[in-house]
């Protein structure tokens, strides 16, 4: 028993014999150490990586979502740049990521770069709407400002005062298309005429533009950008009898109300149109003299800019284009005008040649008594005398029953270069006779071929002037089926000649207003390309020579000289405006009140 228990006690204080053992206890002691700081580090680090770097994260998405997008970059939403979620860690497996810390994520954000056009032109959204095949209106678009209605409905309601000596209140009924036209003599269709004011277009385009297809509310998706300004309108109610400060203040308030809009600011104005149915030297007022003539809204700096549409542009500057005169047909339905062309080329057409309109005993330089002369002297010409007394000339009927009888329709200059009688001579599919090229060919090329043989007759006017060329002998030269081809070319431009009903729409078909809308969007479609190729649409621009540009060909892009030129020969500063022989100045605008005058006595 003894011996056992000895044997025991002696076994459990039997001390360690290798060396090696003495230090177990103290290196127990140290790995549990070691393993307990890992474990602080480690919980450290992750409630270090939870607090800060997903918190900086969740910063940067709350950055990302409330900071504004620019409409013309592609939207910088977190979800183009995705966080991923954090992977399911294996505790078997220890990384670099589990020792070392990631670098704390900076609080701003710094998107991928965008391209610089992006950045400095916000309209490659609009350019880019082309590119959606399924919107019908893809580059369409077009934006319009709704300005305060001093500068449009207010001029209507108080219509009395738009024009010293014709009441317009009759003539802006129907949408800008006047009272209906009865068809008692036959001479019309039963439908679509109306006794429309050739200076109306202000509001028939206006309202035709209500009914536009692709109108948009988002700016930054237009084509072009609308300014629904009655400027024709403005302008007659201040001519006669009102100082220069009187006459410009609704331009001057107009610019200055433009100018403080965000859509102004994309391309200082470049993008914008407006519409007015007078000629363009009511605008064009060359001095602050109270005696000069008309207001200055086109030489304002603002609307150099812009492009206004009217019923005759100036040959040497480049912020205006030339539109059709309104005829008397105003169609509502396709059908109306196919059936008006079907019988345009069935008219049997006694009269070889024809004229509508008065001397201009004034002008030394109009060639219009000659043609007069030549009209009465010829058995196969016809004339309709506009002179003192002579009603008939203003009345529609006699006009277009006049056109519908004549194979060929004489067009000299008006009291400017051009005259409604050209568009409606058209109309009745009659082949225009032009004696000066800025009476159609300089002026609606938008609207007519650059081929202006195909559908009409040019003759010099210093051919009747100077040599007294005999018109009968000349169109008589022409073979008859040549005359046919003409007739027909004629016929089919009537669509684009004429405004359809602002109440309806046409539905295959392109007026006047159609080709006026898609030439100014192409135009400022190619000023955008050209600015964001760092290029421009002709090399060394002269505006002197503006009228030349639209007159070339395709991919050319100098203007030299030409065999127009004579006829383009601008009056220096102080010559007498006669000299030119073409009445584009103030003057001529001048002598289109006096006929306005002459019409009102009639």
């Amino acid at each position: 028993m003894v011996s056992r228990v000895a044997m025991r006690r002696r076994s459990a204080e039997v001390p360690p014999t290798e060396p090696t053992e003495k230090g177990n206890g103290k290196s127990n002691t140290n790995r549990i150490c070691l393993l307990v700081s890992l474990s602080l580090v480690f919980w450290a680090l992750l409630l270090y990586f939870h607090f800060v770097v997903i918190g900086s994260s969740t910063n940067i998405e709350k950055q990302i979502h409330l900071q504004p997008q620019p409409s013309s970059s592609p939207s910088l939403r977190v979800h183009k740049f995705p966080l991923d979620p954090p992977k399911q860690k294996d505790p078997s497996v220890t990384t670099l990521f589990d020792i070392i810390p990631p670098a704390p994520v900076a609080a701003t954000f710094n998107p991928p770069r965008i391209p610089a056009e992006k950045h400095e032109f916000p309209f490659v959204r609009a350019l880019k709407t082309v590119d959606n095949k399924s919107d019908p209106c893809g580059g369409k678009y077009i934006y319009v400002h709704d300005l305060p209605s001093r500068f449009n409905e207010d001029m209507l309601r108080d219509c009395k005062k738009l024009s010293l000596w014709t009441n317009m209140c009759k003539f802006i009924t129907n949408d800008g298309l006047g009272p209906p036209l009865e068809n008692v003599e036959g001479v019309f269709s039963d439908k679509g005429w109306y006794a429309t004011n050739q200076f109306a277009v202000d509001v028939i385009f206006s309202n035709r533009m209500k009914q536009y297809k692709c109108l948009t509310n988002d700016s930054s998706l237009a084509a072009a950008i609308f300014v629904p300004f009655y400027a024709g309108f403005d302008v007659a109610r201040y001519l006669w009898g009102y100082n220069i400060s009187t006459r410009d203040a609704a331009s001057l308030e107009l610019v200055d109300w433009l100018e403080k809009r965000p859509e102004w600011e994309i391309m200082k104005g470049k993008d914008h149109f407006l519409v007015a149915g007078r000629i363009t030297w009511d605008f064009r007022r060359l001095s602050e003299e109270e005696t000069d003539w008309g207001n200055k809204l086109l030489f304002l700096p603002a609307a150099k800019n812009m492009s206004m549409l009217v019923v005759e542009s100036s040959p040497w500057n480049a912020n205006d284009f030339g539109i059709p005169y309104p005829t008397y047909f105003h169609p509502a339905k396709d059908s109306e005008v196919f059936e008006w062309q079907e019988r345009m080329r069935n008219l049997e057409r006694k009269w070889l040649f024809s004229f509508a309109g008065a001397p201009r005993p004034d002008n030394p330089k109009s060639i219009r008594g000659q043609i007069i002369d030549q009209c009465r002297n010829s058995n196969v010409g016809k004339l309709l005398e506009c002179d003192f007394g002579e009603s008939k000339c203003h009345a529609p009927s006699s006009i277009m029953q006049m056109f519908q009888g004549s194979l060929f329709c004489l067009q000299p200059q008006g009291d400017s270069y051009t005259r409604r009688s050209a568009f409606d001579s058209m109309l009745a599919g009659c082949i225009p006779v032009f004696f000066h090229p800025g009476s159609a060919y300089t002026q609606y090329t938008w609207h007519l071929p650059k081929n202006y043989t195909t559908y009409s007759v040019f003759i010099p006017e210093d051919d009747i002037r100077k040599r007294n060329m005999s018109i009968e002998e000349r169109l008589l030269q022409i073979p008859p089926e040549q005359v046919k081809i003409m007739r027909e070319n004629v016929i089919n431009l009537i669509p684009g000649l004429i405004y359809a009903d602002p109440r309806s729409e046409l539905e295959t078909l392109k007026d006047a207003f159609d080709v006026s809308v898609q030439a100014i969007i192409d135009k400022v479609t190619r000023l955008r390309k050209n600015m964001i190729e760092g290029r421009t649409e002709y090399d060394n621009f002269i505006e002197e020579n503006s009228w030349k540009y639209a007159l070339l060909e395709e991919g050319q892009r100098e203007a030299g000289g030409h065999v127009w030129d004579p006829f383009f020969s601008k009056p220096k500063p102080g010559e007498d405006s006669s000299n030119d022989g073409n009445g584009g100045t103030a003057d001529a605008a001048k002598n289109s009140w006096k006929s306005e005058q002459r019409d009102k006595a009639e």
